[in-house]
Formats: structure tokens, C-alpha cells, sequence
């Protein structure tokens, strides 16, 4: 039997059950009893059946997190033994990385190689980072204060939960939870309805690892009644949205009625500004590999491509050929570059925005549309495009979630400052030149929490990622203050 067979087996074999919510160490039905579809996007299919939980399983799975909070070692245990543990389970995702790239690949409809190549061992390695971080962190600090001894000590919060969106549902479970783990937190997980199965079979691993029980707690169902639960429980001490800003709003709204600090990593408009000393060949294959990269639903991407005037008809010439060269086709297939969308409704979101653009007077360098792939009748695939004109077209303002660049020109790095300036977005933008000089001074100026220099989508551990305006707060992720953030810090004084 060969790798792909091996692969094949192994997930027939995980979702041939319905899968039910996992609570206190537990696989337990749904409160109501109800159930959903998890739909492969490829083909429209149903390949798994989940439980759909209610407001009384939330109050379950917080209660399990709080009971393993102050009965289980976890929060008490030295640093290095969470760390031994953590590390297992980083062990344990790389072990099982073929099954959870196909799991991610059936569920999302990424291309199963791009999710194999960075997805799951860039979580392992997360959990690596923040095992070894947190090791090495001093859980108390002295200060200097005159006539007194003083100290801080730094301690877990407690209840941490965490709401993911579906676009990336194993990564950003990875670059969410680890460091709250591994601070000592417990944790409740409600992953997106249509990208579910990670995160369960991320629950089993914990457990597998030595995660003592209702450690881990994953609650699936809908956005509406589960994430709506999640966000109001008073009995959380944190939370973590990855999402849209209006679904944020509306988070941070229920977390401030209990006074829960919330961390909000939220949609993006990122912009590509390219002089025009840039290499045209290398900068419009690398942008169009990143706007089509996991079918373009990816928040902190570049869409909106800001270009120097004397370089423009040979850039989107460039890029419209590249695009239009992607290989669309299913997930689980070797040679797919670009999968399908998520759902059918965001099939419908994408194309509706690209034909909004066009009513709107954009020129359509590559139309897009729907996209046919031979055997996968009913997937929700579309072709990329590329889009130019105005910065007040629809496509150069709002976030599209899907394969879609807008192109503008700009003469000088100030008008091309404040064209970038002009989103009320801030996640990530990247500056392309072969001057450094001008690439540091220009991307210091950008309004983002991250400006990237002749690359777009960088991750590297030790550098905080986050975003500021429309695209979040509440502090970023993959840094050292990301630990940080799931301390409590208490203060001693003792008069001397």
C-alpha cells in the first residue's frame, strides 16, 4: 500500500464515526443532541458528522477547565515538566503530519502538500518555542524600590478560550493555544463549524502526549450559539478571536460586559509596494503565489499591489501570466496549486465582490469567476483575478478572502505611503526595492503591526505578529510577549 493509500486509510478510519465534543478527558454527545455536516470543499461531499453544542456544554467544558485548573498539576507543575510534555505533543504532530495534512486538506480544500509543507510542522514547532520559552522564563522578578523588598511573580491566569476561524484551523490552534499551555492555563477550544476535525484530533494528541485531563477542551457547533457562549461565560479569565472585525466587535462587546481581556487578530487589506528598481519577474511570481496561496483566504496576504508607474505594464503582465498558469484542482491531488474555496457561500462572496469591482469601473487584467475541475463535480472552485484602477473600488477597500489582487500605480513613496496608509486595516504589508536604505525607511512608515521587506507572509518564531486599527488588539502571537500575555503578574511588597 502505498503513502497516498496509507493516508486515504487512515482518515476514512478517523472521521467513520460522528465525532462528539471532548470535555474532562471525555468523547461526550452534545447536550441537545443535535449534529452537523462537515462538507469536503473539493466536491461538495459530506465527510464527517459532528456534534453541534449548545450553552450548556460551553458551561461544561469551562467548568472542566476550571476543575483541572485547580485540581490537576498543570498550572502547579514546574516549567520544564509542562515543557517535557509539550514537547511530546510537538513530537506526536510531527508523527501524525500526513494524516493531519490530509484532514486539513479534506476540510479546508488547501492543497494537501502546502499544508504538509508549513501548516503542521510550523505548529510543532510553535509548541517547541513556547515549551522552551517558558522554561527559560523567571516566574518571579525583583525590583529595586527603596525601604522595601518587592517582587512580582508571574502566574497562570486561569480559563483561557480561544475561537478560531477556518482558513487556517490547525496552525492558528497551534500559534494560539501553545502558549497559554504552556503558561500553565487550561483551555477551551471552539473551532470554525466547517473546519472542525484538527482541532478534535488535536485533543487526542494532548491526551496522548500526558495533557492532563479536561486540560484540553474542544466544543464544536455554530459561530452563533457556541462562540456566542464562549465570548459571554464569566467563568473564563482570557480570550482569543481570530476572525472578522465585525464578528470581533461583537466578541469583545460580551468579554467586556465580565471584563475578560480579549486578544483580537482580525481581517486584512495588506498592501505590496514595489519601485521601481525591483526585479518585475521575481516580485510578480512571489505576490502571485502569495494572493493565491490557500485560495486566497488568507488575512494577512497582499491584495492591494501598489506599483511605480514605469513598471506597471510589465509587472501586470507578469503576474497576470503567473496567475493564470495555476493548476486549480482538488486538495488531495499532487499537482494543485490553487484548491477550492472553503464553502459555496464563499465561493459566492468572492465572486460577487469581483463583479461588484468591474460594475465599479475596474479594469479586469485576469476576470476570474467560477472555475470547473474534470471529476470534482459540485467543489467550490474559482479562477484567480486581477483587478486595477481607482483606490475607492470596492476590491482596493475591502477584504476580499479570496484569489483577488487590485493593482494601483503611485509616482513617489509618499503617494505610495499614503495610499497603503489609506485602509483602516493595519495587519501586514510588504515593501519591495533593491535600495535597503529606502525599504527600512518606507516600511517603518506603513500603518501595521508587520512590514515585511522583499517577501510578503513571513512567520519566524521570536517575532511578534499582530495587527492594530481594523486588523485587531489585545496583543499578536509568535513572540516572547505572546507568553507573557498568559501570566498574571502579582506583586509583593514586604516593608524592610
Amino acid at each position: 500500500m502505498n503513502t497516498v493509500d496509507n493516508r486515504t486509510f487512515a482518515f476514512a478510519e478517523f472521521v467513520s464515526s460522528p465525532f462528539n465534543l471532548h470535555i474532562d478527558g471525555a468523547q461526550v454527545r452534545a447536550n441537545g443532541g443535535n449534529t452537523f455536516e462537515s462538507l469536503d470543499p473539493g466536491t461538495g461531499a459530506v465527510i464527517a458528522t459532528l456534534a453541534a453544542g449548545d450553552a450548556a456544554d460551553v458551561d461544561a467544558a469551562v467548568s472542566a477547565a476550571r476543575k483541572a485548573f485547580i485540581t490537576s498539576n498543570w498550572a502547579t507543575m514546574p516549567a520544564a515538566d509542562r515543557a517535557v510534555i509539550l514537547h511530546r505533543l510537538a513530537d506526536l504532530i510531527d508523527q501524525n503530519s500526513a494524516l493531519l495534512a490530509e484532514i486539513e486538506s479534506k476540510d479546508v480544500g488547501k492543497p494537501r502538500a502546502q499544508a504538509a509543507a508549513f501548516d503542521i510542522p510550523h505548529a510543532a514547532q510553535t509548541f517547541r518555542y513556547y515549551a522552551d520559552l517558558s522554561n527559560n522564563t523567571r516566574s518571579r522578578e525583583p525590583f529595586a524600590v527603596k525601604g522595601n523588598e518587592a517582587w512580582s511573580v508571574r502566574q497562570p491566569y486561569g480559563v483561557c478560550a480561544f475561537i478560531f476561524p477556518w482558513n487556517f484551523p490547525f496552525l492558528l490552534l497551534g500559534w494560539n493555544v501553545s502558549p497559554a499551555l504552556a503558561a500553565g492555563n487550561t483551555i477551551v477550544i471552539k473551532p470554525a463549524a466547517e473546519t472542525s476535525l484538527s482541532a478534535l484530533y488535536f485533543a487526542r494528541l494532548a491526551e496522548q502526549a500526558g495533557v492532563p485531563k479536561g486540560v484540553v477542551n474542544v466544543v464544536t457547533g455554530s459561530g452563533t450559539v457556541v462562540g456566542t457562549a464562549l465570548a459571554g461565560h464569566s467563568g473564563i479569565n482570557r480570550l482569543s478571536f481570530t476572525g472578522s472585525p465585525e464578528v470581533g466587535r461583537v466578541v469583545a462587546e460580551a468579554c467586556a460586559r465580565n471584563l475578560v481581556p480579549a486578544k483580537l487578530e482580525l481581517g486584512g487589506k495588506g498592501a505590496a509596494v514595489l519601485f521601481d528598481d525591483v526585479s518585475v519577474d521575481n516580485a510578480a511570481e512571489a505576490l502571485a503565489g502569495a494572493v493565491t496561496l490557500n485560495a486566497g483566504q488568507v488575512c494577512c496576504t497582499a491584495t492591494r499591489w501598489l506599483v511605480h508607474e514605469t513598471i506597471a505594464d510589465a509587472f501586470i503582465a507578469k503576474a497576470a501570466k503567473s496567475m493564470s498558469g495555476m493548476k486549480i484542482g482538488y486538495g488531495g491531488d499532487d499537482t494543485t496549486q490553487l484548491g477550492p474555496l472553503v464553502s459555496d457561500k464563499q465561493r459566492r462572496r468572492v465572486l460577487g465582490y469581483v463583479e461588484r469591482s468591474k460594475s465599479e469601473g475596474a479594469e479586469a487584467y485576469l476576470p476570474g469567476g467560477a472555475a470547473e475541475v474534470s471529476d470534482r463535480e459540485g467543489g467550490f472552485y474559482v479562477k484567480p483575478a486581477l483587478l486595477g484602477g481607482a483606490p475607492d473600488n470596492v476590491c482596493a477597500r475591502e477584504e476580499v478572502f479570496g484569489p483577488v489582487a487590485y493593482v494601483m500605480t503611485f509616482r513617489d513613496e509618499d503617494e505610495a505611503i499614503k495610499l497603503v496608509n489609506s485602509s483602516p486595516y493595519g495587519l501586514a504589508n510588504s515593501v519591495w526595492t533593491a535600495d535597503t536604505r529606502r525599504a527600512k525607511r518606507v516600511a517603518e512608515q506603513l500603518v501595521a503591526g508587520n512590514s515585511w521587506i522583499n517577501a510578503h507572509n513571513l512567520f519566524p518564531h521570536g517575532v511578534t505578529y499582530g495587527g492594530v486599527n481594523l486588523s485587531g488588539c489585545g496583543g499578536g502571537i509568535l513572540g516572547p510577549d505572546t507568553l507573557d500575555d498568559y501570566y498574571r503578574k502579582l506583586s509583593v511588597v514586604r516593608p524592610i
